[in-house]
């Protein structure tokens, strides 16, 4: 008999990609294992963040090199996240998290003064709304752009992204 695998013990998130100007926050669950592997927010082939952020920004970040998106990505007052630093998971599937550690989001005032906006990608991440909203910040809980989160296509998930967009009619966004 096999027996099943066990979590990884002690997976470590990516470290935030937001600058002092960064306006809108996106923030996952935890990168799934192709992310960790490469040490890139949504690497997977299949994940469609890079092909929605490019419809929301004009600009196809999607074809370009990971090293050339963020700065990119930034560029637009949009940076990237996850609501776990750390957790024991085996896959990539949030419903497989154990002993899931958050970040430190007290770090987001220092780290991006500029911040009015937090996206969160799918419902796992979207459970940490409440808690930023009460912080003063604009939540939105998307449809994850994972390939696990199949049931809506990207037209319908992109309906949903365009609230991003939505912040006051004197926010200057750069999109």
């Amino acid at each position: 008999m096999i027996k099943p695998a066990s979590p990884t013990p002690g997976l470590t998130g990516l470290a935030p990609v937001v600058a002092a100007n960064t306006r809108i926050l996106i923030l996952g669950s935890f990168p799934g294992a192709a992310s960790l592997a490469a040490q890139q927010y949504y690497a997977h082939p299949r994940n469609q963040l890079w092909p929605m952020l490019s419809v929301l920004t004009g600009e196809d970040l999607a074809r370009l090199p990971y090293a050339e998106r963020l700065p990119r990505l930034l560029a637009h007052g949009v940076g990237l996240w996850d609501v776990l630093g750390a957790c024991e998971r085996e896959g990539s599937l949030d419903s497989s998290i154990r002993k899931p550690a958050a970040n430190d989001f007290a770090r987001l005032r220092t780290l991006c003064p500029a911040l009015e906006m937090v996206g969160f990608n799918g419902q796992t991440s979207g459970k940490f709304a409440m808690q930023f909203a009460a912080a003063g910040y604009r939540t939105v809980v998307l449809p994850s752009t994972s390939p696990a989160h199949a049931a809506l296509s990207f037209d319908r998930k992109l309906e949903s992204w365009w609230q991003l967009l939505a912040l006051d009619e004197d926010a200057r966004i750069v999109f």
